[in-house]
């Protein structure tokens, strides 16, 4: 059902804000709606404009916060300014620790590259140093890929003054260093070039085996390590020793902040007399917490409230809040992926648990296979609140007892009896049941709208829509003649079936001049007369298209039906189970497979059918959701 609400118009001392918030306001669920949407043509309101001063010792506070193992609570208490201080006095003797941390930090990041710069070079058994005393002789470190290092063997076997010395490789490069003659280095550099050779610049300060400085480096790598594990427990003992006032300086500051944030919902207005500025918030609450909420502020003389119900004559449209059982309240992610109610909407979630789960079991009837999901859905809800997995959970109930009706356990149709009958024992009888299942929630669907219609006011809707009062006598009347027809009953007299019918269709067509007429308004909108009822018409023909199409869709519950029926007979013909000697193996996969995929399938299909069936009859699903300030991230 949607939660009952009231709005609540709360006054005060603009300097008095953040006490009603701490006091009060924030004890209960409110949606503020922004006060200077409703007030923007008062010319004495302005939005609340202050800026956050504690917001920078606030974000201070929560990186100290990082140095703590867990927060814990403390019992201490701190005025907003306090809190700045010891933020701000923690912060300065975290300076020093802060600033040896980045050094040390920078070192081990350059550290770190020099020594994936020359990692690949370590097989070279060579001093550097030693390099950069040839004078004839040059040479270049670098990377050329696997391909192309094949052709450069065989252009390096061919020319004899160049040498390439391979010191590593992987499936994509070959890490080396060529050398050539000086006098030829500009042509055999383009030569290396062409073959995709890319160098790499050696560090100038290494002297040594690159295995070598690899190893002395490991060594200073493993001192920076220690140095900042050392500033590390330096920098948690400064926050330590002052454990307790630090979080209640950070609850403070991020209550305040929270709390700030409210000024973005509220206006100020400057009394005419002079006296000082006072602030405007408006709230929606539940009914039950707006009597609570009043009773607590009732002995605050700083404080104002008017109270106010949802009404057409609101500037603020009310939010939809859902207030479901435990047990239906996984059906609400279906309700919130089609949208909310509105808030004078009745809630379909009671509507949509009933009956997809029981399309859902009519279409997929196995007692082995729906207690597997039963069981697998509950387990997932439990553990995972996995609100689709409490759906399937209810489905597979459904699925059970239809199983039961069916007589179907994990396929097998001999092993118990059939309460009821077999899907596919006739196939004419399954689907004609399905399709007069299908109208009587086409039925149901109607008689919602009306009621629907009659709670929000909208009479033309309630009488004259497709779906209305006029929809419900002309579809009832031709599902009453078909059901005569079919059961072998004489139908009633012509000029009667054509009233019954015709009269409703007429009021369906002429929906939007009725509706007029009884607002009181034009008739016939802007226009030609002729075009009107030629579009009249056509909607006319669509209507009963939709009667026709909407009623025959249902088929596709008793096609399921039989559907699973002939799967599970081919996964037995498979097995051999006709042969008196089945193959289980087959048995087993042949049964997830179809819960599987037929499962997936069907409850698809099945939310096609609440979607587009029932729900466009009767639900808009234009709410606007409930969004409680006190639970939002300061």
């Amino acid at each position: 059902m949607v939660e009952k609400m009231k709005l609540l118009h709360i006054t005060g001392p603009k300097g008095d804000i953040d006490r009603v918030m701490s006091q009060y306001l924030n004890h209960y669920e409110i949606h503020f709606e922004n006060a200077m949407t409703s007030l923007n043509n008062l010319k004495n309101i302005r939005p609340f404009v202050e800026t956050n001063l504690y917001k920078g010792a606030c974000q201070k506070g929560e990186e100290l916060k990082q140095y703590l193992e867990s927060s814990r609570e403390t019992d201490l208490e701190v005025t907003a300014e306090q809190a700045k201080e010891v933020i701000e006095a923690v912060a300065e003797e975290m300076k020093a620790v802060a600033a040896q941390r980045e050094e040390v930090q920078e070192k081990l990041r350059r550290l770190k590259e020099w020594m994936v710069q020359i990692a690949p070079f370590l097989e070279l058994d060579f001093e550097l140093c030693k390099l950069r005393d040839f004078h004839f002789i040059d040479y270049q470190f670098g990377k050329i890929r696997v391909e192309n290092y094949h052709k450069l063997e065989q252009y390096i076997h061919q020319n004899p003054y160049t040498l390439f010395y391979e010191c590593n490789n992987d499936r994509e490069y070959v890490w080396g260093v060529y050398f050539v003659p000086h006098t030829l280095r500009v042509e055999l550099e383009a030569v290396y070039a062409s073959f995709h050779f890319e160098e790499i610049q050696m560090p100038d300060d290494l002297e040594d085996t690159p295995r070598q400085a690899f190893g002395r480096a490991r060594e200073q790598l493993a001192g920076y390590e220690q140095e900042q594990e050392r500033l590390q427990m330096q920098a948690v003992e400064i926050v330590k020793s002052r454990e307790q006032e630090l979080l209640a300086s950070c609850r403070c500051l991020e209550e305040y902040c929270h709390n700030f944030d409210i000024r973005k919902y509220a206006a100020c207005t400057q009394p005419k007399d002079g006296g000082g500025e006072q602030y405007i918030l408006y709230g929606w609450l539940a009914a039950r917490d707006a009597g609570r909420l009043e009773r607590d502020m009732a002995m605050d003389e700083l404080i104002h409230w008017v109270e106010q119900e949802p009404g057409d004559d609101l500037m603020a449209k009310p939010p939809t809040k859902l207030k479901n059982p435990w047990f239906l309240k996984p059906f609400e992610l279906y309700v919130e992926m089609y949208g909310l109610p509105a808030y004078h909407e009745m809630d379909p979630t009671l509507f949509v648990a009933l009956t997809y789960t029981l399309m859902f079991g009519i279409m997929f009837g196995d007692v082995g296979q729906g207690a597997v999901l039963l069981a697998g859905g509950a387990l997932l809800y439990q553990f995972k609140k996995m609100r689709l997995a409490g759906i399937v959970a209810v489905a597979g109930v459904w699925s059970v007892i239809f199983g039961f009706l069916y007589g179907s356990f994990f396929g097998f149709e001999d092993i118990i009896p059939a309460l009821w009958r077999k899907p596919n024992g006739d196939i004419m009888t399954t689907l004609m049941v399905a399709i007069g299942f299908g109208a009587a929630l086409i039925l149901i669907a109607m008689v919602l709208n009306i009621v629907n219609a009659l709670r929000a006011k909208e009479y033309g809707r309630l009488l004259f829509d497709q779906s209305g009062v006029a929809g419900l006598i002309c579809y009832g009347s031709v599902l009453i003649c078909a059901a005569l027809f079919l059961t072998g009953h004489g139908l009633p007299a012509a000029a009667l079936i054509g009233a019954a019918v015709g009269i409703p269709l007429v009021a369906i067509l002429l929906k939007e001049p009725l509706s007029h007429l009884l607002e009181k308004k034009k008739v016939f909108p802007e226009g030609s007369k002729v075009m009107f009822f030629v579009e009249a018409l056509v909607e006319g023909f669509d209507v009963v298209l939709s009667y026709a199409t909407n009623t025959i869709s249902f088929v596709r519950v008793g096609a399921f039906a039989l559907s699973h029926a002939g799967m599970m007979g081919v996964v037995m013909t498979l097995a051999g189970l006709e042969q008196g000697n089945p193959n289980w193996a087959i048995i087993v996969l042949g049964n997830a497979l179809v819960a599987g995929l037929e499962g997936l399938i069907v409850g698809i299909q099945v939310l096609r059918l609440e979607y587009y069936e029932m729900f466009s009859r009767f639900y808009s699903g234009t709410g606007k959701p409930f969004t409680s300030f006190r639970n939002k991230e300061p």
